[in-house]
């Protein structure tokens, strides 16, 4: 500042001079530049009026914006352009420009009529009960005037009503007064907030959230809404949409500690539940079951939340603990009934053999959904492997469950292989029980070593039963007129005949011919 005063000592007169004019000139153009003439306004109204009938809201505001800069005394421009607002949805704005078309215009009864249906639509009863009498003063026979003006009473009454109902928690009595009064007035923010608080009284969380979205729109800056329209999306199991609606708090209010603290919260989960997700598609499931066990130690609170680990870790442990799969099932289901758990229950009681209950699930499954393939192909499947129980069964000659790895099958298959070598046994009677005992081992590497085969006998069908197959793929290995060659495995502790050296184990093929 003390150099600009001595800049402006050192100055001469006629350069000041000079200066001022200079500024002058330019207010002066920038004075015309923004005077619009009446042709250009009339032509903004013109066309402002046209892309309003054509529905084009957007393009006809901007042209009745630029009519209202050039002449901001006409009162016909706000009142189309509050018009406009209105059908946009946007109440606040369409209401302050009826507020100025009545200052501009007292005797403009159209105008009051339509602020009347705004404040009634906004719930400000007493303001429109003004309006609307004007109006009638002066024309007591004007339908519009009077189909609003009667019904001011009943939906204070009503109101009132709601409210009473509301104090004593008695919301489905509420809601039957606050579903025609939110009819009347959809922009009354205050009953949204009303209804809202009794949806969720009663359990309607996805009704609540429905009205509290509308609120948001309605009340400026609503951080609040926000946090709370958040809380409910997460209390729903909508765990990244609670995630959205917190960030748009955020955005209103960096430093709302309420919403911050949140969003800390549902940030975690969000990102532990994404993975959950990328690990079920992948197969990946000791990762899918650690990410499943994470959730339940972030929420221990909310149902729907804890829902996604019990779900998962349904889905998951089905291929490692079956036990605990079953318990996973149990808990989701006493959360949240769906079909597609009832099968995943039922996958797990497959593994464990209780055919009778996968069956019943698979059932269960149906009756919820009935279009559920995955449930009749399960009801097939289970009876066939209730049949296929009485005959052999590749998964008990090994000695192993359903869910064993091809690890085990290998490891089971050379123990149970070296104990019932023929070669082991000397007495005959013994020699022909081992026959058939290593017949049927190898019959179950067989099966359980290669996908296909395993996949079949899974669903119930025994792929080296002639009579299943019908002639195609695999037929017995050991039946009709083919030969068996017994070969020894590493690590046996005896010797064929003329067998091979220490530690080597059985290097002869034994070859049996069977008529």
């Amino acid at each position: 500042m003390l150099r600009l005063r001595m800049y402006i000592m050192k100055t001469s007169c006629n350069t000041l001079y000079s200066l001022w004019i200079f500024i002058l000139t330019l207010d002066l153009q920038f004075y015309e530049c923004e005077c619009a003439t009446q042709a250009e306004i009339d032509n903004h109204l013109q066309m402002g009026v046209q892309l309003l009938a054509k529905g084009q809201l957007q393009d006809a505001l901007s042209h009745f914006h630029a009519a209202i800069d050039g002449d901001p005394k006409n009162y016909l421009s706000y009142y189309r352009r509050a018009t406009v607002f209105l059908a946009l949805g946007r109440s606040s704005s369409g209401l302050h420009d009826l507020d100025e078309v009545l200052r501009l215009k007292p005797d403009f009864n159209n105008a009051r009529i339509q602020r009347a249906g705004v404040l009634l639509k906004m719930g400000r009863l007493d303001e429109a009960h003004i309006d609307l009498e004007k109006v009638l003063r002066k024309d007591p026979a004007n339908v519009e005037a009077n189909n609003q003006y009667v019904l001011i009473e009943p939906l204070k009454m009503q109101i009132q009503n709601a409210q009473y109902y509301m104090e004593a928690k008695r919301f489905e009595d509420a809601l039957l007064y606050l579903k025609p009064s939110i009819e009347t007035c959809p922009w009354h923010s205050e009953l949204r907030l009303m209804r809202v608080e009794a949806y969720e009284g009663i359990g309607m969380i996805i009704d609540a959230i429905a009205d509290l979205r509308v609120t948001t729109k309605l009340i400026k800056d609503d951080t609040n809404g926000f946090l709370r329209l958040s809380k409910l999306y997460y209390k729903n199991g909508d765990v990244d949409q609670g995630l959205s609606e917190i960030r748009e708090c955020l955005k209103l209010d960096p430093d709302h500690k309420e919403c911050f603290t949140f969003y800390k919260k549902v940030k975690k989960v969000a990102k532990i539940v994404g993975n959950l997700q990328d690990y079920t598609n992948n197969k990946e499931w000791e990762e899918c079951i650690n990410s499943a066990n994470k959730v339940l130690k972030e929420e221990k609170e909310e149902p729907l939340v804890r829902f996604i680990g019990f779900d998962k870790l349904c889905q998951c442990q089905v291929h490692s603990d079956v036990n605990g799969a079953l318990n996973a099932c149990n808990s989701a289901l006493d959360i949240h009934e769906e079909a597609r758990i009832y099968c995943d229950r039922a996958e797990a009681y497959l593994k464990d053999e209780m055919w009778d209950e996968a069956l019943s699930d698979f059932q269960k499954a149906q009756q919820l959904d009935e279009h559920l393939s995955r449930a009749k192909e399960g009801i097939d499947k289970s009876q066939k492997l209730k049949k296929q129980a009485g005959k052999r069964d590749y998964y008990k000659i090994l000695g192993l469950k359903r869910s064993a790895s091809k690890r085990e099958i290998t490891k089971a298959y050379r123990s149970l292989a070296q104990k019932w070598h023929p070669d082991q046994h000397l007495e005959e009677n013994d020699k022909k029980k081992a026959e058939k005992m290593f017949m049927d081992i190898a019959a179950a590497k067989e099966v359980l070593s290669d996908d296909e085969m395993r996949s079949k006998f899974d669903s119930g069908e025994d792929p080296l039963d002639p009579e299943q197959q019908q002639g195609g793929g695999h037929g017995h290995p050991f039946g009709g007129h083919q030969h068996f060659h017994f070969q020894g495995f590493p690590g046996g502790g005896q010797h064929g005949h003329g067998g091979g050296g220490g530690g080597g184990g059985f290097h002869q093929h034994f070859k049996f011919h069977f008529n």
